[in-house]
């Protein structure tokens, strides 16, 4: 497994009402084995979570099921991040 860092940052029409589907979502990948770590940004402009999958290809599925990706509400970037 990889591990691939998804960045969500809220965008003008952020609708605050998919905070809580997001957050369910990610619940979802911790239960699941995929979520190593999730959290907001402290001055709430969105946030980042560190997932598991096997290839950058299977994270992109992943993370476009996201409420947050796909309620267009965050700009959403996925990076494969080799952590030392």
């Amino acid at each position: 497994m990889n591990r691939y860092l998804v960045m969500a940052m809220r965008s003008p029409d952020f609708d605050p009402a998919m905070v809580q589907p997001h957050l369910d979502f990610l619940q979802g990948l911790r239960t699941g084995g995929r979520l190593e770590l999730s959290g907001g940004f402290s001055d709430e402009t969105g946030g980042a979570y560190l997932m598991l999958a096997p290839s950058l290809d299977e994270a992109l599925v992943i993370v476009q099921q996201d409420p947050a990706y796909t309620c267009g509400g965050w700009d959403i970037t996925v990076y494969e991040w080799q952590a030392r």
